[in-house]
């Protein structure tokens, strides 16, 4: 083994006792810098027209924290409640009621919130697949919007919603709500100052045990669901999952997996931390669904590769199956030169020394991030947004550029994942990754024999126009059909 690899290694073991030890929580004591608590959010004041008309899209899980939030305002009115299944809106409806005392109009088509003039925002809790072209309408429409991550189910739909946000001078923010959290902001000051050094990697980690979803077969859909509203742009497939809700996420058609569901909040938390704005040079991912033998498609286990030039290299890595060291929320470790900084989202923000021991614990705060979309919107200024949508589609993209490799992936035993990785001239001990998910997978029960991961290509990135570099198979990935007459506009009919 040549020092190159050694000194890898070594730290490679350094950056796993990291994430050890915030997973397990037991941190020693050490010196907390300065404090710092969450500001108090300014007195709502109604502009000169009163109170702002939210309409809300998908209320069955995140949506009715966006209702929540925005009834909990005095400066806010939820003026509609949206949902393709009558049922589930028309439940929440009466808890709504019940907790604010008003009920607001219940319709199962969007497209009646996008024409009516008196909705001032929209903000959009529905399945990936009708993020973007619901932002893109209610923007059209002369409404502001607030988008769930991620903010796109493919990277060209998340430019169309920077290009329309900026062509009618709407305000959109993404749901990646820890850039409104302070927690943050010292870690991002502190490897600003350099007290890391030059950082080289940076790696997303989302440990979230996960349970099969039962075997495929050819389900109902349930009687309270317009399934063609609800699958909108996408086809509308026989419904081969048990469970009509959620599960949608690990199929293509629908959702992004978990690299897209979760990973996108720790890619996005990186970079915070370090505000890097490109796709980078290169992506090559692996993985696979393994060991569930049900009826979902996207991978159970998952690692992406990327060199985003500049000496700085990019892993996300995802699992699902059981793991000594769960991160319910993820994990984002920044290793520089001279030292590391390594985060629990939501959780403790720790600076390491070069030999992994924790130096200092950084000081932690909250955020309200509608408040913040809120007091934008009320001031007219997209400068005070914290997580405008162009921040979050390139958090989105380089969760959706794993997957692309992934897609283009086949088979792949140990030997050949090896010689895939180990030419890879990156600040990652690429081969010492593949080991411990290999030794994962085998503490599962997974025999990797019968069950092989899947090698995606080395995909060559023009991140200035965000393709592909000779790659029309990649480039196809790029962007979806669409089913009439809920199609993703081109920037030409925007």
């Amino acid at each position: 083994m040549n020092s190159d690899r050694t000194h890898l290694s070594r730290r490679a073991f350094i950056q796993e006792s990291i994430l050890a030890s915030l997973a397990a929580g037991v941190l020693p004591a050490m010196p907390l810098r300065g404090s710092e608590t969450t500001a108090p959010q300014p007195a709502a004041n109604p502009g000169p027209n009163g109170k702002l008309q939210v309409a809300v899209l998908g209320v069955r899980g995140r949506g009715q924290d966006h209702a929540a939030a925005y009834a909990s305002r005095s400066d806010c009115h939820v003026l509609y409640l949206c949902d393709a299944d009558r049922d589930v809106g028309q439940a929440y409806l009466e808890r709504f009621a019940s907790r604010f005392g008003y009920r607001p109009k219940f319709v199962q088509d969007l497209r009646e919130v996008m024409a009516d003039p008196a909705v001032d925002i929209v903000s959009i809790a529905t399945p990936n697949h009708w993020h973007a072209l619901a932002s893109i309408w209610a923007i059209q429409a002369g409404k502001h919007v607030y988008v769930e991550k991620p903010v796109s189910h493919n990277i060209s739909e998340g430019r169309r919603i920077v290009q329309a946000a900026r062509k009618y001078q709407k305000l959109c923010q993404g749901g990646t709500q820890r850039r409104s959290e302070g927690r943050y902001r010292a870690a991002a000051e502190a490897i600003k100052a350099g007290k890391i050094g030059k950082v080289t990697l940076i790696r997303c980690v989302m440990y979230r045990p996960r349970s099969p979803i039962g075997p495929p077969g050819d389900y109902p859909i349930p009687p309270g669901v317009d399934y063609n509203l609800w699958a909108g742009p996408a086809p509308m497939a026989k419904v081969t999952r048990k469970s009509f809700h959620y599960d949608w996420h690990w199929f293509w058609d629908y959702g992004n997996g978990e690299i897209g569901n979760n990973c996108i909040h720790c890619v996005d938390t990186a970079r915070i931390l370090v505000p890097f704005r490109t796709l980078g040079r290169w992506v090559v991912s692996y993985g696979g669904r393994l060991g569930f033998h049900d009826a979902g498609e996207t991978p159970n286990t998952q690692v992406a590769i990327h060199d985003l030039g500049d000496g700085v290299t990019l892993v996300q890595e995802v699992r699902n199956h059981k793991t000594d060291k769960p991160f319910l929320n993820g994990a984002v470790l920044i290793a520089g030169e001279e030292g590391y900084i390594a985060c629990d989202l939501g959780a403790n923000v720790v600076l390491y020394d070069r030999a992994g021991n924790p130096k200092e614990k950084l000081p932690s705060s909250g955020g309200d991030h509608f408040a913040n979309f809120v007091e934008a919107v009320k001031a007219g200024r997209q400068d005070m947004l914290n997580a405008d949508v162009e921040e979050t589609h390139i958090s989105t993209a380089l969760t959706h550029l794993a997957n692309i490799s992934y897609l283009l992936g086949h088979q792949a035993g140990h030997d050949e994942l090896v010689a895939a990785l180990k030419p890879l001239q990156v600040n990652e001990d690429c081969l010492a990754t593949l080991n411990a998910i290999e030794a994962h997978l085998k503490e599962n029960g997974i025999d990797l024999q019968k069950e092989p991961l899947t090698l995606g290509p080395r995909l060559a990135i023009d991140a200035e126009h965000e393709k592909f570099i000779d790659n029309p198979d990649a480039d196809r990935l790029l962007t979806r059909e669409y089913r009439e007459p809920f199609v993703v506009p081109p920037p030409e009919k925007l």
